[in-house]
């Protein structure tokens, strides 16, 4: 499971950003959430502009499902440890690997699902990197989330793969060199997906 998403991805985490994310928990949970709404927001926004592709609903319809029940979860678990959810401005990452989308509606739908499949690897591969070192509870979530997270790297793929005319590893490729550069690049702020701080 971990074994092709690392290989998907062009670096690991930083053990900075996980050194971070132990001083930083409120913000790593608070943004966790977000990053799970904004997650199923995309999934119905695929599914309301390309009703044409019953592949896309299907798999859109499970991720957003499932996208809803984590936040669900993550609020739960600020509410226990007595954590106002409030707002948190966004990260970079997301914004700028978005700004590679191509605007031809055709290129727009790949690239936006390779986007998604960058998106939840690396919120696997970070589950993954940060879980051993938090409380058993917290570490018992996030294991709990590798499965469906990198299931939803997979769908992303594939349905990329599926909706493109041609091979996409060079679209890929272009993803992942813009995406390493934001894990590594010095970062002002702690996100969840943020780069190294500052």
């Amino acid at each position: 499971m971990l074994a092709s998403i690392n290989a998907f991805l062009r670096c690991e985490t930083p053990d900075v950003w996980v050194a971070a994310a132990l001083d930083n928990q409120e913000i790593l949970l608070i943004d966790h959430a977000n990053c799970e709404k904004k997650a199923a927001a995309t999934a119905m926004n695929l599914m309301y502009r390309y009703t044409e592709k019953p592949d896309l609903l299907k798999k859109m319809s499970q991720l957003a499902r499932e996208e809803l029940l984590h936040f669900e979860q993550v609020v739960e678990i600020l509410q226990r440890r007595g954590i106002r959810y409030s707002k948190l401005s966004p990260s970079r990452y997301a914004a700028e690997l978005r700004e590679l989308i191509a605007t031809n509606s055709k290129s727009a739908l790949v690239d936006t699902l390779i986007t998604g499949a960058f998106i939840e690897a690396r919120s696997c591969e970070r589950f993954s990197k940060i879980a051993p070192h938090l409380d058993a509870s917290l570490s018992k979530f996030y294991k709990s989330l590798l499965r469906s997270e990198s299931r939803h790297f997979k769908d992303y793929l594939d349905l990329a793969q599926l909706y493109c005319n041609g091979d996409i590893s060079s679209k890929v490729a272009l993803f992942a060199d813009k995406e390493a550069e934001l894990i590594l690049s010095t970062d002002l702020q702690f996100r969840f997906h943020s780069g190294v701080p500052a």
